[in-house]
């Protein structure tokens, strides 16, 4: 059911489906994403957006706006479906509260090493017919997916793997990435990002997950806390590129292609920006005293063994999550991650 704010917004709201025929005019659409205005990323995604009328010949244009503009951040799945919204550039966990299954897909802890296993998996391997199994029956229609990158593990002790966890005082938010650090011997606390620094400052913990390692770098985390480890092992999110599935249906499809392959494009652009950003901040870390451990790939499925674990108690919750459970995982042991070599 939609609630009080976008039944609000809901009343009197025309909500008009696009015409299946020749488009006589460009169609204006209006996005929300779930990132503020001075955002880098929702910069990028603004790009894409402005860009739209240009790649298709007028067809359609879209208007980007930032987090909260319409509505909040956890109410654009129902704004889209109820039209409030036409699109949303959004971390798909951010519907988790609705099925346990958004969570999982949105970000499997320990699933990935890099930006393009997980975009591999979403292009080639079920995962964007899965995301649109999950979404449309909100009457929204997933037509691509990015991600912000591979987030580094901030540590003030040496981390050569899985066993270097036990006993560790860390950061990490509730639910999931808690839960699979935990189950690996660790001894995670929920703190603010507000705190993160304060906390290894004072050895209150000894590493966090925080961030990408540009950003680790930028906030200082790497200067107190100089054995991070990366690339990291452990959290990477889907940032979902969605619309109003009426309003898809009605596109041409020479338009519905080039969005498709526009968000492919843009995702490619996006691990490519962030790559130059963590080996500039690397060197900058080294230079100040930082040593970068990189696991081993046995370590990696080490770590994903486990975290295999937590996410088979999470795919218990809904058939929907049983379902990305198993996706997941068929797809992961057809390529190769499931077990250290």
């Amino acid at each position: 059911m939609l609630n009080t704010t976008i039944k609000a917004l809901l009343t009197g709201a025309a909500f008009a489906v696009l015409s299946t025929g020749a488009m006589a005019q460009e169609v204006a659409l209006k996005f929300q994403s779930s990132d503020p205005a001075g955002d880098a990323n929702y910069q990028l995604y603004k790009e894409w957006a402005d860009g739209v009328s240009e790649l298709t010949g007028g067809k359609v244009s879209i208007e980007l706006l930032p987090v909260g503009a319409v509505v909040d951040f956890q109410e654009t799945l129902d704004a889209v479906g109820a039209g409030i919204l036409d699109g949303h550039i959004t971390d798909t966990s951010y519907f988790a509260g609705k099925d346990p299954a958004f969570g999982l897909i949105a970000n499997p802890v320990g699933a990935w090493s890099d930006p393009q296993q997980m975009l591999k998996f979403l292009n080639e391997g079920g995962g964007k017919e899965l995301m649109n199994e999950l979404v449309q029956p909100y009457g929204t229609h997933f037509f691509g997916g990015t991600t912000p990158g591979l987030e580094a593990f901030v540590s003030s002790v040496p981390l050569e793997g899985v066993d270097d966890l036990k006993g560790l005082k860390l950061r990490a938010p509730a639910g999931l990435v808690q839960n699979i650090f935990a189950a690996a011997g660790a001894s995670p606390v929920n703190l603010p990002t507000s705190e993160v620094f304060t906390a290894l400052d004072k050895g209150v913990v000894d590493a966090a997950d925080y961030s990408v390692f540009h950003v680790n770098q930028a906030q200082g985390l790497n200067e107190i806390a100089q054995h991070p480890v990366f690339p990291g092992f452990h959290s990477m999110p889907l940032i979902e590129f969605s619309m109003n599935k009426q309003k898809w249906d009605a596109l041409p499809d020479d338009v519905k292609t080039t969005l498709e392959e526009s968000v492919a494009e843009l995702a490619q652009r996006q691990n490519a920006a962030l790559a130059d950003k963590n080996s500039k901040a690397v060197e900058e870390a080294k230079a100040q005293g930082a040593t970068i451990h990189d696991w081993s790939d046995e370590e990696r499925a080490k770590f994903r063994k486990i975290a295999i674990g937590e996410w088979e108690k999470q795919a218990s919750q809904s058939g929907n999550a049983q379902k990305v459970y198993d996706t997941l995982t068929t797809y992961l042991d057809k390529e190769g991650l499931l077990a250290a070599q």
